[in-house]
């Protein structure tokens, strides 16, 4: 006869000497009081700090920075607490930590053992609402507070040294540009002056404006000697001295508004010589206006980059300043320990009070 395989609990139900309630009680109830014992005992201390990223607009500097053109972020749109866990779990957080604390004569191990005790002792994760968490728990309450502490300034530090990289690459690059501008910007005004200077218009705008009275006076002066010379023709006869000196003043007028009214340019004051001129000038202070824009925008976002060198260290805001936790902690592993031979007590008794079938227990 083929015997069926048995399980684990079975072999263990089966074992001679787990036959006795007596044994079973002093074996599992040892493992589970010692496992209980060493999850509270040496106590445990759990220190811990919270945070959260910052941006400008929640510490009040967003108006003014967005004046400056700094009011985004150099990291992008992904500023969160996705980026400052993955800067918190870094090598280079571990190490200042490292050598703000002096560990290695502290603790008498060396750096790389140091930086495996970290990344095993202190936990950074991210909670619900863009909260971060880092938490040790040792046996050693100062050690673990000035852990902690240690891990959230050197946070705070490596964002910041970050943000101020990225601010040196973006002023790199508006410095050049801030340069090209101020050369565009010479070149304009200085196009600009010298035609100024040829043609001698100091003020080009008036020009229009000047031509425009000049042809509105005209037609003034016109319709005012017309209305002499129709109240002279109920007086005089065509022949009279006044109707003849009226008739060539009309004339002439309207002879000189015809110049003005030219729109082809004749080296006088008409409609044609001021287009033509003033065409040239206003392309030229196109360019200049937009050459002074440019030079203006560029110098206002250079100096935006000063503040955010200043709000760099302004990146990350602590909710909880890091401390120990007045709670009693308790070793997990132990406890779960504790919990998996309980299982595995029962397991065994319940085997024993319904055994399978064909299974043969020892009294």
């Amino acid at each position: 006869m083929i015997s069926r395989p048995r399980s684990v609990i079975g072999a263990l139900a089966s074992w001679s000497w787990l036959s006795r309630f007596r044994n079973r009680s002093l074996i599992f109830g040892g493992l589970i009081a010692f496992s209980l014992v060493i999850s509270a005992f040496p106590e445990r201390y759990l220190a811990y700090a919270t945070m959260t990223p910052a941006d400008p607009g929640s510490l009040g500097l967003g108006g003014a920075l967005g004046q400056l053109g700094a009011g985004s972020s150099v990291f992008g749109s992904q500023v969160a607490a996705e980026m400052a866990l993955r800067v918190g779990m870094s090598d280079d957080v571990r190490e200042i930590v490292i050598q703000k604390l002096n560990l290695t004569r502290r603790l008498h191990k060396s750096d790389l053992q140091l930086h495996r005790w970290l990344k095993r002792h202190v936990e950074v994760r991210a909670l619900r609402g863009g909260i971060l968490e880092v938490d040790m728990q040792s046996i050693d309450a100062r050690l673990a507070d000035d852990v902690i502490k240690a891990y959230t300034y050197a946070l705070q530090d490596r964002i910041g040294e970050l943000s101020r990289e990225q601010t040196a690459t973006k002023r790199q690059i508006l410095e050049q540009l801030v340069r090209e501008a101020t050369d565009g910007f010479a070149e304009a005004q200085q196009r600009y002056d010298n035609y100024r200077l040829t043609h001698q218009e100091a003020i080009p705008e008036t020009q229009t404006e000047t031509v425009a009275q000049r042809i509105l006076s005209l037609e003034s002066t016109i319709r005012g000697k017309q209305v002499a010379l129709a109240t002279a023709h109920q007086m005089y006869t065509d022949e009279n001295f006044n109707v003849k000196q009226l008739r060539a003043e009309i004339a002439e007028l309207q002879r000189q508004l015809a110049e003005t009214k030219a729109t082809e340019a004749n080296g006088s004051q008409d409609v044609g010589t001021v287009v033509a001129s003033t065409r040239v000038l206003f392309k030229l202070q196109r360019e200049l206006s937009l050459q002074r824009a440019l030079y203006d925008s560029y110098m206002r976002f250079l100096q935006g980059t000063t503040v955010e060198d200043l709000a760099s260290t302004a990146n990350i805001r602590i909710l909880e300043p890091p401390h120990v936790d007045t709670a009693r902690q308790f070793w997990l592993p132990a406890v779960a320990m504790a919990v998996a031979f309980a299982l595995l007590w029962g397991a065994i008794e319940f085997y024993r009070l319904r055994p399978p079938l064909g299974a043969s227990l020892p009294h």
